[in-house]
């Protein structure tokens, strides 16, 4: 359980990160979990599965789940996704069991997810905190995309297309950090929870409200 003052919390926040390709929101989050604020201690990147060829740097239940598209439809139809979407031609999910298993032992989890998933997300999870990450600029971001050679241009572009279809949606959102120093997102984000941890209906007066009756 996680405890901030008057009582003890029942479970940890549920955050959707969202933001376009290429705007630093697993650098962000890995700078939030070195940090020594009280929420980055109880703080949780989750883990998603996907259909996705596995990068030679990355590894299997530490930065992704890889399965096959076959075994992702099953996973759906059994209803053991939090969320899902489909991303240049990948597929990608929120093992929900994981989520609950750490909320309810105190973890606060953040999700990256793209605005479909975080659209499943509020669906399912009304309380979820919802975050949008922007980089410093337009360009900025055209530039940070253009430097991935490991992709084509024509990827390349159509990163920057669904970019600018899904910033539309930040009005869906309820914060936004703008990355224009990876230390200094870090702290938004880090401030974001600590805010939210303050709100009343996340807290458990009982004990501290007995000490007044008595």
């Amino acid at each position: 359980m996680t405890s901030h003052g008057f009582g003890q919390e029942k479970e940890g926040i549920l955050v959707v990160l969202s933001g376009p390709s290429g705007v630093g929101k697993g650098t962000v989050v890995a700078c939030a979990m070195s940090s020594r604020n009280a929420a980055a201690a109880r703080l949780r990147r989750s883990i998603s599965v996907t259909t996705r060829s596995r990068r030679a740097d990355e590894r299997e239940g530490v930065d992704y789940f890889f399965c096959s598209p076959e075994e992702f439809r099953r996973k759906i139809e059994a209803n053991q996704l939090l969320e899902w979407a489909t991303y240049l031609d990948n597929s990608y999910g929120t093992p929900a069991d994981w989520v609950t298993r750490n909320r309810r032992a105190g973890w606060n989890v953040v999700l990256e997810i793209e605005v479909q998933g975080a659209r499943q997300v509020k669906d399912r999870c009304p309380e979820a905190i919802l975050v949008y990450m922007l980089p410093p600029s337009w360009r900025a971001l055209q530039q940070r995309l253009r430097r991935r050679r490991s992709e084509s241009e024509e990827s390349q572009r159509e990163r920057i297309a669904i970019a600018r279809r899904e910033i539309q949606a930040i009005p869906e959102y309820d914060y936004v950090i703008v990355n224009d120093r990876v230390a200094r997102a870090a702290r938004r984000l880090l401030s974001i929870l600590d805010a939210e941890h303050a709100r009343v209906e996340r807290t458990d007066l009982r004990r501290w409200l007995g000490d007044v009756d008595g």
